[in-house]
């Protein structure tokens, strides 16, 4: 008797040690650091915002959240390095240009923006902002956007336009003002807004439609002049700049960008979830939201699913924009 009861406990034992465990691990993540991709080189919008968020995201997971910049090709090279990412830990934040302009304004993409990706949220949005190098601004003597639009249709061809790369909006922004008023403009893609910026200022460039919360440092320092902001309504940041629709006038004039994060299709819907409440707690919280607004960014933080139906209508919408501006992409 006594060695049937040792074996049945051995056999139990033995059921207890070797059976297989609960699925935990979606409980548990992250388990290592998280990536987040931005798309485009450092000190443009989408890497300020990423760098803004990434502490907050670090202190509510206890995992550092890193910024790691893939840019190149208006953004479709780090997007499809997120699209084939398998370590269940890597994060794009999107904009704009990744997942609503660039299927229609590129003839052949790497990824599926709707079917490799699960929206998380949206992060912010900021209207776009016509700025120029001032002394050329000055030389040229252009104070306003009816006198850009008076020296270009006397110009053709010889203003330079900056981007920080084909497809983004800041790019779509500058077809559709070419568009809109009859001009042409050359148009010389960055690898992101730093380095468009950089030229715009040091002179080689003499305009861009650059993301407000980027260029924002340099029009309040002087290094920049702004002409208008490209939103249906004016920034609260410069509430004294007017819109291109107003100033141009240009009537129907809106091409503003957004950004938010997105993970690679097939992520748990827990993980998801919580990235979007966390988010949505960060950018809550008076010192970011302040921080953010102060550069003309307006904070999101929508659910996941309002975030894909957001994404739709930014698709139908901008495919719409690039048909009017005739833009493409080899």
């Amino acid at each position: 008797m006594r060695r049937l009861i040792r074996r049945r406990l051995l056999i139990t034992a033995a059921a207890v040690t070797f059976a297989p465990l609960p699925v935990l691990a979606q409980s548990a993540w992250p388990s290592k650091p998280v990536r987040i991709v931005v798309p485009f080189a450092p000190a443009g919008t989408t890497d300020i915002l990423a760098r803004a968020l990434a502490p907050e995201l670090s202190r509510a997971f206890g995992q550092p959240f890193v910024i790691e910049n893939k840019p190149g090709a208006g953004g479709n090279v780090g997007a499809d390095l997120v699209a084939k990412s398998s370590d269940g830990h890597t994060l794009l934040m999107g904009t704009v240009g990744t997942h609503a302009i660039n299927p229609a304004l590129y003839a052949r993409m790497p990824y599926d923006h709707v079917k490799d990706f699960v929206p998380v949220t949206l992060v912010a949005g900021v209207p776009n902002v016509l700025v120029m190098n001032p002394a050329k601004a000055e030389a040229m003597g252009i104070k306003g956007v009816p006198d850009l639009i008076r020296v270009a249709k006397a110009n053709p061809g010889k203003l330079n336009m900056a981007s920080s790369g084909n497809g983004t909006s800041i790019h779509l922004a500058g077809e559709l003002f070419k568009t809109m008023t009859g001009t042409y403009m050359v148009h010389f893609p960055y690898r992101g807004s730093g380095p468009a910026l950089l030229d715009l200022m040091g002179g080689n460039m003499d305009l861009m439609f650059d993301n407000l919360p980027s260029a924002m440092p340099h029009i309040k320092a002087g290094k920049l002049k702004a002409l208008a902001v490209t939103s249906a309504e004016r920034s609260s940041a410069l509430p004294d700049l007017p819109t291109v629709a107003e100033a141009g006038p240009l009537k129907g004039f809106e091409a503003s960008s957004w950004f938010g994060l997105l993970a690679p299709a097939g992520t748990a819907p827990e993980v998801v979830n919580r990235l979007q409440q966390e988010t949505a707690k960060a950018l809550a919280t008076p010192a970011l939201k302040e921080r953010l607004q102060a550069q003309g960014a307006i904070p999101s933080g929508m659910s996941p699913a309002d975030f894909a139906k957001f994404i739709a209508a930014e698709t139908k919408k901008w495919a719409t924009v690039v048909k009017a501006s005739g833009a493409t992409v080899d």
